[in-house]
C-alpha cells in the first residue's frame, strides 16, 4: 500500500486578549512551493526582510493572497471574539490568552485531520509565548496527531509558510475588529470564502 503524503500546514496567530480577537490561520500550500512563492512576492513587491501581514499594504497583501489562491493554497482560520468568551463562560470573563490560543490551535487542527487523514505536518509559529509554554503547546498538538502526524516549531523569519500564514491571521484579525480595510478585505476574502478554499470559524465558547 503506498503511504499517503504529509501534508504541511502552516500557523500563525494575530490579536490577543487585549486586543478583544485572537485569529490563528493553518494554511496549506502545494507540496514544497512556500519557499518559490515568498522569492516571487518578494521580487514583485521589493519585499526586504520578513513578510508581515501588519507591514504591507492593500495592493500588496491582494496579491499575496490572490497569488496563493491561484497556487493551490487552502486555509483554516479559527477566531474568537473575547466579549463572546466571557458572555458563555461561567466567571463572566474571557479565558487567558494562552487558553484561547491553545483552543483555537486545537480547532484548526481538528478541522484539518478529517481531510489529511491524519497525515499532516503542522509547523507553528514559535513566536507567540516562551519556549517553555511554546513546546507545551507543540506537544499537545503532538498527542492529537497521533503516530501519522508531526508538529513542530519554527522562527516565522525563516519559514516562508509561516509568514504566509501571518498575512492571512493579521487579514482577518482585521476583518473582525473592524479596522479601517475591514470592508476591502472582506471584499479580497469573499471569493475564496464562498469556494471553500477559505474556511472561517467563529468560536463563541470555550468549556
Amino acid at each position: 500500500m503506498q503511504q499517503a503524503r504529509r501534508l504541511t500546514i502552516y500557523c500563525d496567530e494575530s490579536g490577543g486578549v487585549g486586543a478583544g480577537v485572537v485569529v490563528i490561520a493553518a494554511i496549506a500550500l502545494p507540496g514544497s512551493m512556500a519557499d518559490d512563492l515568498l522569492t516571487r512576492v518578494r521580487d514583485v513587491i521589493g519585499l526586504r526582510g520578513e513578510l508581515k501581514g501588519s507591514r504591507i499594504a492593500l495592493p500588496e497583501r491582494a496579491f499575496v493572497v490572490e497569488l496563493l489562491m491561484r497556487c493551490g493554497a487552502r486555509a483554516i482560520v479559527a477566531q474568537a471574539q473575547t466579549r463572546d468568551l466571557a458572555a458563555t463562560s461561567a466567571t463572566g470573563k474571557p479565558p487567558s490568552d494562552l487558553a484561547i490560543y491553545a483552543h483555537l490551535l486545537e480547532t484548526v487542527v481538528d478541522a484539518w485531520l478529517p481531510e489529511t487523514g491524519g497525515c499532516v505536518e503542522l509547523v507553528i509559529d514559535d513566536g507567540r509565548y516562551d519556549a517553555r509554554l511554546n513546546s507545551m503547546l507543540r506537544d499537545d498538538v503532538q498527542r492529537s496527531l497521533g503516530q501519522w502526524g508531526k508538529a513542530s516549531l519554527a522562527d516565522s523569519r525563516r519559514s516562508s509558510g509561516v509568514q504566509f500564514a501571518d498575512v492571512l491571521a493579521n487579514s482577518f484579525f482585521q476583518m473582525a475588529t473592524g479596522s479601517q480595510r475591514a470592508d476591502r478585505l472582506e471584499t479580497l476574502m469573499a471569493p475564496f470564502l464562498g469556494n471553500g478554499a477559505i474556511k472561517r470559524i467563529d468560536v463563541k465558547r470555550i468549556d
